[in-house]
């Protein structure tokens, strides 16, 4: 079963085929694909298939994506998730994008705490990487807050528009789930 997680402001939840449209607003946005490395949505069909991927990943346990909303208000303003999830290495790499209208409110910020939280305590995560654009200077920004430390530069990693870009690799871990005890 798909977990449904609250904040103060928000609402994680599953992303389901009745969110297409929100999905396509999304990723059409070309603010929010910038940093992405997937190109901008030209058609529907692409917000589908995307949300189809999701529930895939999460049957299979290669990752975890949720629809974020403001309580009180339909419709999602961004997607959350973990990536790469490994349970054997207990680990999984975070990524999210907001909607350009909602930036600089700290709704990713609150739902970066909450998905962190949650790896590490429910789904008993050691590690919690994060891939961000060196351009993306605001979500390198945003994960050092949380406590996420920069490991190093992977060199022309992810592709954006046809063109190779270099990312930064950033880390939290629990020191408690750790296997030492």
């Amino acid at each position: 079963m798909f977990p449904k997680l609250e904040t103060k402001r928000l609402v994680l939840r599953e992303i389901l085929p009745s969110d297409a449209e929100d999905i396509y607003s999304i990723f059409s946005n070309e603010e929010v694909t910038k940093y992405y490395g997937l190109n901008t949505f030209k058609k529907i069909e692409q917000a589908e298939k995307l949300i189809e991927a999701f529930t895939i990943n999460f049957q299979s346990r290669k990752g975890m994506r949720w629809g974020i909303e403001k309580k009180g208000v339909p419709g999602l303003i961004g997607t959350i998730g973990f990536n790469s999830w490994s349970k054997t290495h207990r680990r999984a790499e975070v990524g999210y994008e907001i909607y350009p209208d909602f930036w600089r409110n700290g709704y990713a910020s609150e739902a970066v705490a909450k998905i962190v939280d949650h790896g590490f305590q429910e789904m008993e995560l050691t590690r919690i990487g994060a891939i961000v654009f060196v351009e993306n200077i605001g979500s390198s920004q945003l994960l050092m807050k949380q406590g996420f430390e920069k490991e190093g530069i992977l060199r022309k990693y992810m592709y954006q528009n046809n063109e190779a870009f270099d990312v930064i690799m950033l880390s939290k871990y629990n020191r408690q789930n750790n296997g030492d005890e």
